[in-house]
């Protein structure tokens, strides 16, 4: 049985979460899963996004069976109702005018999975985050920094989070759509390193 994994595989065609990857200093390549996912939230969005990201890292495991494969989805979730990707701009501000002055619950998981060792380990992690109240005006003035169309919820939080956040309980790179210190502490307890070497 191999000692360690080979490479690090991320299974998902994401900027932001490979940007959080070389945030951590690790080397990784990237092959995006093309795995059917479930964004109805008809479970749960906690259950959703489990399944997604399972669904997307056992996709890949084969291909790749002396990697560690690294499938991750995350989602929005107002009480217990997803906010998945607007369909128009007109659904984006909808969304924002539902989020204004509330707290809502963003939910990531991450599924691991390396074949040669049969490891295979999934976690959810949740940041709870606040609104501030948005008028139209505001909403406007955020959507000409940001596109909402390519976002859960219609935001992201690395842009234009001044405008419209009031307080984030809980990591902010889980907002991103990675929770990149839960991960650290996965992959000492596997003594898996995949540091970027000097």
């Amino acid at each position: 049985m191999a000692a360690h994994p080979n490479k690090l595989i991320l299974a998902s065609a994401s900027p932001r979460r490979s940007e959080l990857l070389e945030r951590m200093g690790l080397r990784f390549e990237v092959h995006p899963s093309h795995a059917d996912e479930d964004d109805s939230g008809s479970n749960g969005p906690e259950l959703m996004v489990l399944k997604n990201a399972e669904l997307k890292a056992d996709a890949m495991v084969a291909s790749y069976p002396d990697d560690l494969v690294l499938g991750s989805d995350t989602t929005v979730a107002l009480g217990n109702e997803v906010l998945s990707k607007p369909i128009d701009i007109g659904d984006a501000k909808a969304m924002l005018q539902r989020l204004s002055g509330n707290t809502h619950t963003v939910y990531t998981a991450v599924a691991l999975r390396w074949q040669a060792s049969e490891f295979a380990e999934s976690f959810v992690e949740r940041s709870e985050v606040r609104f501030k109240h948005l008028d139209d005006a505001t909403i406007d003035a955020y959507f000409r920094m940001v596109n909402p169309l390519d976002k859960a919820g219609a935001y992201g939080i690395q842009e234009g989070r001044d405008l419209i956040i009031e307080s984030v309980d809980g990591s902010v790179e889980n907002v991103m759509g990675l929770p990149i210190q839960a991960l650290v502490v996965k992959f000492k307890e596997r003594s898996f390193d995949f540091a970027v070497e000097s």
